[in-house]
């Protein structure tokens, strides 16, 4: 642990005592360091503890740093330690302590005699170390991420080595509430939810699903240039087909499961499209000479997670993979790889992501992967290879891996410098095991396949939550839900605000989407110009062109862009909007 995640757990722990010392009776859960700060779950019993209270238990606890006590550690037996816990009727420690090995030594800190905790550390030696910090939110999380346990109370504070790091981080907090696709979905009229529909169903509006079809649409034609072939799966299948490829045995516990009332079988919403993929390729004898077979498909998976872990877009129940599946053979596996990494480049420029990482996520040693070992290490040599012949940036992750393989994700910058994980290319030799999948190879032996798994927006919806904070809700003009708006500085313009409509009738964006008709509308009501504006700015529509009596008189358009404003003949108004950028 270095310094600095050191300094962040000391903080956790003078976070505890100065809860302690204003609430005498609470109980504590665990307080570790965590990217960025630290945080502990505590048990108020009745006290209802909100943001609000955060100033005062801040202030408390810079008092207590002020004093610039010890911490000191010291070891004790198990049944010490059980005392201690009875003793200060700390119920959630007893737990922790009960299910340590009775041999084991158990450690504590001392933050003079003032506060003590059950910790295995480490922590910087005084308080007078603790660098510039930050409480920042109240959230509720259940005990050990049990939702059939108590529900604590979760303090998040921050911590930096340095104020001027500390203020950076706040002050890209606060753009990132502003971005938020949450707060930006509602005032963008995009998406909604309903209570009726149930959490974690979102629901689009006629803007919210021009943007995700545009996005859909742009993802599968870029596979489609690539050779990928639609095909179309339903929504429900019989829970064979998971008990088979494995997901039954992994995922049990998030299949949204169907009874049929006329014969009594039992079927599942589909989680995720692999499974019903292979038996596409299964459906009729394959050969060599077909090898590669690629398959694509944008559709919709259920998962029924845990209401507490949802969260906008970012996880929901009903998630829209734009799914892609290769089979082919093992010394295909470099060319298709290849042919994958650069449609995700070339995505992830087009939507001004362009910064990508790759994570090589490969296995542990836990005992929860399908297939041999000996085929793990070659696939994930293979992932590898394929990262450094791609001029990938990578790095490697043990313990990230899909159950049935190795993949390769991709870790995006957004424009706040945030990094999120999108795209991914896996590799698997297990579920062609499983299924027994094949193909007559040129000595006219049957020869398994390699399956390579592949989304690159992966879920259409947590993309979208990404996408939105990260453009802020200006989108580029290719994807914008309403592109061009028309509005009217009074109503003596009408025939000449026809005359416009037809030029934008008639336009078609060539890129990145061919046969890509103009989106706008046509703001002539009795407001004030101004109004029109603000309204149309408010809803951050790229193209905003403004129409008065003189400019109906000498043929042209105001076009007010974001940061520009252009006078531009009606005959070139065209040429103008297809060269937006």
């Amino acid at each position: 642990m270095n310094n600095l995640e050191k300094m962040r757990h000391s903080l956790s722990h003078v976070l505890a005592a100065a809860v302690r010392e204003l609430y005498p009776n609470v109980k504590f859960g665990i307080g570790p360091a965590i990217d960025n700060g630290f945080y502990y779950d505590i048990d108020f019993g009745d006290i209802k503890i909100s943001d609000s209270d955060l100033a005062k238990i801040e202030k408390k606890m810079h008092g207590i740093i002020a004093r610039k006590l010890k911490l000191t550690k010291r070891t004790v037996s198990k049944s010490e330690a059980l005392d201690w816990a009875r003793d200060n009727k700390q119920d959630y420690k007893i737990e922790l302590i009960e299910e340590l090995p009775e041999s084991e030594e158990i450690s504590f800190y001392d933050m003079g005699d003032l506060f003590t905790d059950l910790c295995k550390g480490p922590h910087v030696d005084s308080l007078k170390d603790t660098g510039p910090f930050k409480l920042v939110r109240v959230a509720g999380a259940y005990w050990r991420g049990d939702e059939k346990r108590p529900m604590l109370t979760r303090i998040y504070g921050v911590a930096f080595a340095t104020e001027e790091e500390l203020s950076e981080y706040l002050q890209r907090q606060e753009e990132a509430k502003a971005r938020d696709h949450r707060k930006l979905g509602k005032e963008l009229e995009l998406f909604c939810f309903s209570d009726l529909v149930g959490a974690g169903l979102p629901l689009f509006t006629p803007r919210g699903t021009a943007l995700r079809e545009l996005m859909a649409n742009y993802s599968l034609s870029l596979r489609g240039r690539e050779g990928f072939k639609k095909v179309w799966t339903p929504h429900i299948t019989k829970t064979d087909l998971y008990k088979t490829s494995g997901h039954y045995a992994k995922f049990g516990d998030e299949l949204f499961m169907v009874h049929s009332q006329v014969n009594g079988d039992d079927f599942a919403m589909k989680p995720m499209n692999c499974p019903h993929h292979t038996q596409i390729f299964a459906s009729r004898p394959r050969t060599y000479r077909e090898m590669p077979v690629r398959y694509m498909e944008a559709t919709t998976d259920y998962r029924d997670e845990k209401t507490g872990e949802l969260g906008g877009l970012s996880r929901v129940r009903s998630l829209t993979q734009d799914d892609s599946h290769v089979f082919c053979r093992k010394d295909q596996i470099k060319e298709e790889v290849a042919r994958l990494v650069n449609i995700v480049k070339e995505l992830y420029t087009t939507v001004g992501m362009q910064k990508l990482r790759a994570r090589l996520s490969y296995r542990s040693d836990e005992d929860k992967y399908l297939g041999d070992k000996k085929l793990w290490n070659m696939a994930q040599s293979q992932i590898k290879q394929a990262a450094i012949d791609n001029d990938l940036e990578y790095f490697e992750q043990e313990g990230e891996a899909a159950f049935y393989g190795p993949k390769i994700d991709f870790m995006a910058e957004d424009a706040i410098g945030r990094e999120h994980q999108l795209a991914t290319i896996q590799l698997d030799f297990v579920m062609p095991e499983r299924f027994g999948l094949e193909f007559t190879n040129e000595k006219g032996e049957k020869e398994r396949p390699v399956m390579i798994h592949h989304a690159t927006l992966g879920s259409i919806e947590r993309f979208l939550s990404v996408f939105i904070e990260h453009t802020g809700g200006w989108f580029p003009f290719w994807c914008a839900p309403e592109q061009v708006r028309i509005v009217t500085v009074n109503n003596k313009v009408s025939d000449y605000v026809a005359d416009i409509a037809k030029v934008l009738d008639d336009i078609v964006l060539d890129k990145p989407l061919k046969y890509n008709e103009l989106r706008y509308s046509v703001d002539d009501s009795a407001d004030s110009l101004g109004k029109k504006i603000k309204r149309a700015t408010e809803m951050k529509i790229p193209a905003i062109i403004v129409v008065g009596p003189k400019d109906a008189s000498e043929k042209v358009v105001s076009i007010r862009l974001r940061d520009s404003e252009d006078k531009v003949k009606l005959t070139k108004l065209a040429k103008f909007l297809q060269e937006l950028k």
